[in-house]
């Protein structure tokens, strides 16, 4: 969930780390002890209170205060497909040379295709993405680095941090702050197969391991933009990927990624609408009610993915810019906060009961 929508285009990575040449080092930092607390936390509180859907965990947290948290929820729902949307737009009209809208309506009939075939196939769909990803991270890294990888290591030597006129630790820290703040938001979607974890050790374990994970493509696309920082090309576009790619490895090696890519925003658009289902239907239980209907399912699924398609065309670079950010504030705000105070409160006292 974190990675497809949040490193794919490489846009995030350059708001959030990049820009600041060198010191971006400590926005990384901050990124991956956070991820790692965050979510060690939130899946300990998930098995202390064996809540695995995002109402019952977050009432667990905030209580009376909960629709707060979906009302922000499906704003950054909305805002996220929106970037997906938009980045994936944006490589069909690069990659392929098709009509932006293509990208867009690919995103809306394979997104529909998989609600419709429920969890488990979405799991698949994930899994095998996750894998696609990280292997294509790898591969477009290296083949970047090994090209530009003496620029990286000019730019560490002389603590170059010139895209940026004015550069201190604080500012650099508190925006990888925010990056975490903002991606507490994919969280509730991926409450649903929490209930594999049993224990403490797997638990804790598994969030270290998602830290590690959710990091680890940040650092090498971060790397990968250093050997061309403080290059305007790379560090305006809005798909940087799409540019040093086309630089390393030409058409096929921007072909490759596109699929990837393509891949992996699709499955994150897919389980942030699941969530949102798996919240609807876990409300009408509690009042009784039938959970929706696959035609009602879908019929959500597509409103609110044409909704994102609109908001799309707000622009990729405003997009992360502007709404990553103010997402990152009230996420912060109704699920940080909570979880390291009441939800350490709920953690204890589950272990001593234990």
């Amino acid at each position: 969930m974190l990675i497809g929508g949040a490193y794919a285009t490489g846009r995030e990575i350059v708001e959030y780390g990049a820009k600041y040449g060198a010191m971006g080092v400590w926005s990384i930092v901050a990124i991956g002890a956070g991820f790692s607390l965050i979510a060690a936390l939130a899946y300990e509180f998930a098995r202390i209170k064996r809540v695995y859907d995002y109402k019952g965990f977050v009432r667990g947290l905030i209580g009376p205060l909960w629709p707060l948290f979906d009302v922000v929820y499906v704003m950054m729902v909305i805002v996220t497909i929106a970037v997906v949307s938009a980045a994936s737009g944006r490589v069909v009209e690069e990659v392929i040379g098709w009509s932006y809208w293509v990208g867009v309506g690919l995103v809306i009939v394979v997104v529909g295709a998989l609600m419709a075939g429920g969890r488990h196939l979405i799991e698949r769909f994930k899994t095998v993405g996750s894998v696609l990803l990280y292997g294509g991270f790898f591969v477009f890294a290296a083949l970047v680095l090994s090209q530009t990888w003496g620029s990286v290591e000019a730019v560490f030597a002389r603590g170059d941090t010139s895209y940026i006129e004015s550069v201190s630790l604080w500012p650099v820290v508190f925006t990888g702050i925010l990056y975490v703040g903002y991606n507490l938001g994919v969280m509730p979607s991926t409450l649903f197969v929490l209930d594999y974890q049993t224990t403490r050790r797997q638990t804790i374990w598994a969030g270290i391991i998602s830290g590690a994970l959710g990091t680890a493509p940040f650092i090498l696309t971060y790397l990968a933009v250093m050997g061309s920082y403080p290059d305007a090309e790379v560090l305006d576009a809005p798909v940087p990927w799409l540019v040093m790619l086309g630089k390393a490895g030409g058409p096929v090696l921007v072909g490759i990624y596109a699929v990837v890519i393509i891949w992996t925003l699709i499955e994150t658009s897919t389980g942030m609408i699941h969530a949102v289902i798996h919240r609807i239907d876990a409300n009408l239980e509690d009042v009784g009610r039938a959970a929706l209907t696959p035609l009602q399912a879908g019929g959500l699924t597509v409103t609110v993915l044409i909704v994102a398609a609109i908001l799309s065309r707000v622009g990729l670079i405003a997009l992360v810019a502007k709404g990553y950010g103010a997402m990152a504030y009230l996420f912060l705000a109704l699920f940080a906060l909570p979880l390291l105070t009441i939800g350490v409160v709920h953690i204890v006292r589950g272990w001593r009961k234990e």
